[in-house]
């Protein structure tokens, strides 16, 4: 499985990005499954940013909350995390992960496999 994330960049306060995450090794919606987006400040730990499972379910951190869409294209086997409202505390690496092994869905550890991350820059 391979995950490839693009669509970061540097942006001003109050403006939007959607970053992308495309899948392959593995068809989204083949099976029962949950993927997640996770975000990496310098200095700071991995957090959570969000979720998706396969009933259209979707988890946001509550840093993200009201700002974050989390969806996915069956057709382009494709994850996206739609940010708006962007503050400067929400730069950092932003990575997809997929291979859910089940427990807290915003728990990095909980992931077989990750993509390389997209930069994200609020100033």
């Amino acid at each position: 499985v391979q995950l490839v994330e693009s669509g970061g960049g540097s942006v001003q306060a109050g403006g939007s990005l959607r970053l992308s995450c495309v899948v392959s090794g593995y068809t989204i919606n083949s099976d029962i499954y949950c993927m997640g987006w996770f975000r990496q400040a310098p200095g700071k730990e991995r957090e959570g940013v969000g979720s998706l499972d396969s009933d259209g379910g979707t988890v946001r951190a509550d840093s993200v909350m009201g700002r974050a869409t989390i969806s996915q294209d069956s057709a382009k086997n494709t994850l996206y995390l739609q940010l708006n409202s962007l503050k400067p505390e929400d730069t950092a690496v932003y990575y997809c992960a997929s291979g859910f092994l089940g427990g807290a869905t915003s728990a990095p550890d909980r992931y077989k496999y990750w993509g390389q991350g997209t930069q994200v820059t609020v100033s």
